[in-house]
């Protein structure tokens, strides 16, 4: 598996290695020993999947705030997507700064967003899927939202995206209180 950092501490680019022949391919999509190998000592509970029907929906940008905050390992199983991580510890030298990777099936990238950072993708092509492991339940009193439009994420759109009712009524990163603190050690 290859391991590329980013900008962001903790967050991380992960492509599987394909072996493949004419039948299609194989990957270990995640493996332990591999992720701790890469600083990523996770305990997955929770697998989600999801179907955008429309190019140009943005879900996000999401996190769950403490006691239940998620680190999630992120893949597309069908499509392509721009996901993208936004870093909301406070006190961290990198506070509001966000990366964006794209994933699709056909690249096999997978993006580690560990806690501490919002979480949101907008999908590239009609019925793109999103399947993403991870590390807390789902836990409704923790669940929150940050505007999609307030943090600088160049979400690269011609036009005004598909939106859930929550997500178009998230409050802005500048009113945001976050839950979350930067140790200098991450």
């Amino acid at each position: 598996m290859q391991v590329q950092e980013t900008s962001l501490s903790g967050v991380k680019i992960l492509t599987p290695k394909r072996f493949g022949d004419t039948r299609g391919f194989f990957c270990e999509s995640w493996t332990k020993r591999r992720m701790e190998e890469a600083g990523i000592f996770a305990e997955f509970v929770q697998d989600n999947h999801s179907l955008s029907r429309v190019a140009g929906t943005i879900r996000g940008l999401h996190y769950q705030s403490p006691p239940h905050a998620q680190g999630k390992l992120v893949r597309c199983g069908r499509g392509r997507l721009f996901d993208v991580a936004v870093d909301i510890r406070k006190g961290a030298p990198t506070y509001g700064h966000w990366v964006g990777v794209e994933l699709s099936f056909e690249n096999g990238r997978q993006l580690w967003i560990p806690p501490g950072f919002l979480h949101g993708f907008i999908t590239l092509e009609p019925d793109t899927e999103i399947v993403y492991k991870c590390t807390d339940y789902y836990a409704p009193d923790c669940d929150g939202a940050v505007r999609w439009d307030s943090a600088g994420v160049d979400w690269g759109l011609a036009e005004a995206p598909h939106l859930s009712e929550k997500d178009a009524r998230a409050i802005p990163l500048s009113d945001f209180d976050s839950p979350f603190t930067w140790e200098a050690s991450q």
